[in-house]
């Protein structure tokens, strides 16, 4: 269901960047987009370029199994892996929309080592500290599923190599620097996208 799965897509860019951007622009006067702002070659842009990638990729399995290009994978592309592909990427657009507004004016696309925004450790994030990555991953797995072809499989696959190395190598090194022992505590708490799996330890010296 290529078509579907474009549709799905649509919803969620406009919902987790258009809306979020809009809203996050009127109240704060900034529209939280920091993506892709490191130095040329720096690991911010490397892992930035990797997502915009695999997004790319993800926006053309479907148009490209829609023109008769490609061709769902065998075993794939039967009625169970529609409904669920459906109920992945329905809830994990969802949840993604939630903890995006649960984090208030604090949330950003990238980071910016010049602002320095409150540390959320409430709602969902009581829960995982990454709820947004936490949900983008079913989202985006749910439409490999609807248009699973090699293109967006392998989108799907980039995008959850790139949240973790972009989750451990950039923002979880930031929050540390930024928070110290406040994120120290909550990180050793509280898992990285499921309860209780990825705390981090404390340093005691």
């Amino acid at each position: 269901m290529p078509a579907l799965a474009l549709a799905l897509l649509a919803l969620y860019g406009f919902l987790a960047f258009g809306v979020r951007m809009a809203v996050q622009l009127r109240r704060t006067g900034s529209s939280g987009f920091s993506a892709l702002r490191g130095l040329s070659g720096s690991l911010e842009r490397a892992c930035g370029l990797l997502l915009a990638l695999a997004a790319v990729l993800c926006l053309a399995g479907p148009v490209l199994q829609l023109t008769g290009t490609l061709h769902s994978l065998r075993g794939l592309d039967g009625g169970l892996a529609n409904v669920l592909g459906t109920t992945l990427a329905s809830l994990g657009i969802v949840l993604t929309v939630l903890a995006q507004f649960a984090m208030g004016d604090a949330w950003r696309i990238g980071v910016d080592p010049s602002e320095r925004t409150a540390l959320v450790a409430h709602g969902p994030f009581s829960l995982v500290r990454n709820p947004i990555y936490a949900a983008m991953m079913p989202a985006f797995a749910g439409i490999a599923l609807l248009a699973a072809n090699i293109v967006t499989v392998a989108g799907a696959i980039l995008l959850l190599a790139g949240l973790e190395l972009h989750t451990r190598l950039i923002e979880e090194p930031y929050l540390l620097a930024v928070h110290g022992e406040q994120y120290a505590r909550y990180s050793a708490r509280v898992g990285r996208f499921l309860p209780g799996i990825g705390r981090l330890r404390r340093s005691h010296g």
